[in-house]
């Protein structure tokens, strides 16, 4: 016998030849363990992804303060040896600390050689540590500039 017996579907149906019908509420051996697998395996990718988001995320930061502590150096290096060519009773270190701090950046070392100035900054990584520079845990970007006429 295959297919289907009987008039408008009654009857006992088989999925294929030779193949005897599941009883009702019977369930095979083993599937049991399978469920809620995927269930642990979508939450174990969901953790995959936002630890690695949080890696970006503090990647960019530190990207972002190295721009700004780059930045900052280069327009204070500019402002000290405009300072020097250009004399306007504001020693060139001061003019420097100015353009840095306008800047989000702290200035860590200025030298002035001659009309050559060289410029030293850090700036915080945002939204890590806390306390003074380069204490407390905080995280700096720093970044070093010169200024002056060509070599």
């Amino acid at each position: 016998m295959t297919g289907r017996t009987g008039s408008g579907g009654v009857g006992r149906a088989c999925s294929r030849p030779g193949t005897p019908p599941r009883a009702g509420g019977v369930r095979r051996p083993g599937r049991d363990r399978d469920r809620g697998s995927g269930t642990v395996l979508a939450l174990g990718l969901i953790a995959v992804l936002m630890v690695l988001t949080l890696a970006v995320v503090g990647l960019a930061r530190a990207v972002h303060a190295r721009g700004t502590a780059q930045t900052a150096a280069d327009l204070g290096a500019l402002a000290a040896a405009a300072a020097v060519q250009r004399p306007t009773g504001t020693e060139p270190c001061v003019a420097a600390r100015t353009v840095v701090a306008a800047n989000d950046a702290e200035l860590t070392g200025c030298t002035v050689t001659g009309e050559v100035a060289v410029v030293s900054t850090a700036a915080a990584v945002a939204g890590v540590g806390g306390g003074d520079a380069g204490a407390g845990g905080r995280l700096l970007a720093r970044a070093t500039a010169r200024a002056g006429p060509a070599p």
